[in-house]
């Protein structure tokens, strides 16, 4: 099998020293970076520019036949994306600092620092890509079109707020960079998390992991492996589940339920791109990419030093936040639509018909299970479904109209004062008739269900209508 190449677009090494390129090249490939061109004679490199992409070059300023001095400025007007690091000797500082200025990236000393070098090769890759990513995003926002459409036909949706999100995941799903996905219970993140893998085109696997609740000692085990002897029942090598997603994705479920100890592992992880086996002297190099999801609120948690702030600003780079569904209400139908028909080729039944007033009904709750609950709700009601339209007593069962109150309180954890920035308070007369009208549209006129949204019985909202009235 042939090894994973990264970057996925090859470094160019420019040097007139071959022994040189060989020592840099060997160096780059034990720090996980395998992808390397080397170029020996300066006078091709336009023409292997102009023939390949490259992630970046690196370029000696003395070079016979064309000097890097001399090529640095042609490199940046044909291709200002690509970032250049010029190799200079120490007599020669003042014409690195004026590359810095004609458009180098960074200027390296020879005799190299393998940890700088390394370092500054890392750096450059970086900024290429978010160079590139911030494009793409341009480009996706002025134009409102998707290119792979097809990549999000599991995600049943019409809302704007929801394409705006699948504009941005095509937009770095080529990125290495690391990609936290927050959002509550119930609301897609593992879909999600599989779209990005899938559209990154990466060869490696998607390795999902849950690490919720699992301890130091288990979590580098279960991602780092372990070798014969590491501890007590270690009969044999095995292999970590970074090391089976070379070359491909890792995604980290529940990250903010990560001890502080597997916090710095994973840290390390992400700025070296290496790891320790359990037991092991020596380091692995990684080109996985790390995406993680969480339900938590990781700012608080960054507060009270329960979440490592290096580690949340890193993991961070691509931030997707999926909203919940009570934030896109109109998908409801839609939704339910989808979840009968699947219900019902699943229980091998002819799909139910849904009664008018049970999309009324559904926008009134609150969905704290998100759209995973609402597909619970619409199989329970299938199985039970015997013939004809389908019955509204197993949601009635399971789901009230909850008063506006108690939405707020479930939404924000206090309940909020509408009447702190109104200098004249209303009558209560005046009151009552407002939220007897705000109750009536969001039911779409069912009594029965404005009633119970106030709170109140049907009997007692007639009766207050016809004072109304009069």
């Amino acid at each position: 099998m042939n090894p994973v190449k990264f970057p996925s677009l090859p470094i160019l090494l420019v040097d007139d020293e071959e022994r040189f390129l060989m020592s840099a090249s060997l160096l780059l490939d034990s720090r996980g970076m395998n992808h390397v061109v080397q170029c020996p004679d300066s006078r091709h490199v336009m023409s292997w520019l102009g023939e390949q992409e490259f992630s970046l070059v690196m370029l000696d300023l003395r070079m016979p036949h064309i000097s890097g001095a001399d090529l640095l400025p042609m490199i940046c007007q044909d291709f200002p994306q690509l970032p250049t690091i010029v190799v200079t000797a120490v007599n020669e500082l003042e014409t690195a600092v004026e590359c810095m200025k004609q458009g180098a990236f960074y200027y390296l000393v020879k005799p190299l620092n393998n940890d700088i070098f390394i370092e500054t090769i890392q750096r450059a890759l970086q900024f290429g890509q978010l160079q590139a990513q911030n494009g793409l995003l341009k480009d996706y926002l002025l134009s409102d079109t998707l290119k792979h459409p097809e990549m999000f036909l599991d995600i049943v949706t019409e809302d704007r707020a929801m394409r705006s999100i699948f504009q941005y995941i095509e937009a770095i799903s080529m990125s290495p960079m690391p990609v936290m996905i927050t959002g509550e219970t119930g609301v897609g993140k593992n879909l999600i998390a599989h779209i990005i893998h899938k559209l990154s085109g990466v060869n490696g696997q998607f390795v999902p992991v849950n690490v919720a609740g699992v301890d130091d000692n288990l979590f580098s085990d279960t991602l780092f492996g372990h070798h014969k002897g590491a501890f007590t029942g270690a009969d044999q090598v095995r292999q970590g589940l970074i090391e089976q997603a070379s070359g491909g994705t890792v995604f980290l479920d529940e990250i903010g339920t990560l001890s502080i100890e597997s916090q710095v592992k994973l840290l390390h992880l992400l700025q070296e791109g290496r790891y320790y086996p359990l037991g092991a002297d020596i380091s692995k190099s990684s080109n996985a990419r790390v995406i993680v999801a969480t339900n938590q609120e990781l700012e608080s948690m960054l507060e009270t030093g329960e979440f490592r702030k290096d580690l949340y600003y890193r993991l961070k780079t691509h931030h997707i936040h999926l909203p919940a569904l009570r934030d896109r209400r109109g998908d409801i139908p839609l939704l339910v639509e989808h979840f009968l028909e699947k219900a019902a080729e699943t229980l091998g039944k002819k799909k139910p018909t849904p009664p008018k007033e049970l999309f009324t009904w559904l926008s009134t709750y609150h969905f704290p299970g998100n759209i995973r609950e609402l597909e619970s709700l619409v199989f329970d009601a299938v199985s039970r479904h015997q013939s004809g339209v389908l019955s509204m007593e197993s949601f009635k069962e399971k789901i009230h109209p909850q008063p506006a109150d108690r939405m707020t309180l479930q939404t924000s954890g206090t309940q909020t004062n509408w009447f702190s920035s109104i200098e004249q308070l209303p009558t209560l007369n005046k009151a009552e008739g407002v939220l007897i009208a705000e109750s009536l549209k969001r039911a779409e006129g069912n009594q029965t269900l404005a009633a119970q949204l106030l709170g109140i019985s049907r009997k007692t909202l007639v009766s207050r209508l016809i004072r109304s009235r009069h």
